[in-house]
């Protein structure tokens, strides 16, 4: 396997609101978000982090990308630090993640062209570009709709396509089918495969574990925001399926409790 990721015991630790520790049911004003987390994924590769809502997920894939700085640890990636080359890292990478809320009144033409702008693209690149993935996803009808008229899944489909203007070798996904019509998700789990096929690195965090099974090449489980497990899909399953040994470690972890 050639690495093109290589995460070294990052941790992430949160202070929380009176609110929110009601939420959590703790009397805790901390909760450790990820906790000294490690794995390494290959180029051409699907890794998938596969763990149930809060279980750091959400947060480890924001560091990865740059958003939010790890108290510790570092993640490398194609030789760049997330902590001491943010910048670097964030030209190499195109994160997704159903947060993404795109101006009301912009049209997919005016975004695709504003970011490849920003990412350096040049304008003819940007064009041809711009007509393969409109074309690809559907969104050339639209291509002069404003944001606001457009579908739940043509406005996913198209923070897809934004997300990767720029051509990245590492593209990053916050559970890439939350929320999505059968048909638009299956629209974006083929073109997964597809950017496999073409070399790219896909990493994407989710708690579906048919999505796991049909798209990831290896899978690190994480639970409370530890990494219990990781390997190749087949070896993390041991001869059960995903779910059934997903449900094996939580119950180890969380000592009997469902």
């Amino acid at each position: 396997m050639e690495e093109i990721l290589k995460v070294e015991g990052l941790s992430k630790t949160f202070t929380l609101s009176r609110k929110q520790q009601k939420i959590e049911r703790t009397a805790d004003r901390r909760k450790v978000a990820v906790d000294n987390l490690s794995f390494v994924a290959g180029k051409g590769e699907i890794f998938g982090l596969l763990g149930p809502n809060g279980a750091g997920k959400t947060t480890t894939l924001r560091m990865l990308s740059t958003l939010i700085k790890p108290d510790s640890g570092d993640a490398i990636l194609d030789g760049y630090s997330v902590v001491s080359d943010p910048a670097m890292v964030r030209s190499k990478i195109g994160f997704l993640t159903s947060e993404l809320k795109l101006e009301d009144f912009f049209t997919p033409n005016y975004l695709f062209d504003f970011f490849s702008e920003l990412h350096g693209v040049e304008p003819e690149v940007c064009k041809e570009r711009k007509q393969k993935m409109f074309e690809r996803f559907g969104i050339d009808k639209f291509a002069e709709v404003k944001v606001a008229n457009l579908s739940t899944g043509m406005k996913q489909k198209l923070s897809l396509v934004i997300s990767l203007v720029h051509d990245p070798e590492v593209i990053i996904f916050d559970e890439p089918t939350n929320g999505l019509d059968v048909l638009t998700a299956r629209t974006v789990t083929d073109y997964l495969q597809e950017l496999r096929a073409e070399g790219k690195t896909i990493i994407l965090s989710t708690h579906i574990f048919s999505l796991v099974e049909r798209l990831c090449d290896r899978v690190g489980v994480i639970i409370d925001g530890r990494l219990v497990a990781c390997g190749a899909l087949d070896e993390v399953c041991d001869g059960m399926s995903i779910e059934d040994r997903f449900f094996n470690m939580y119950k180890e972890v969380k000592g009997g409790e469902e």
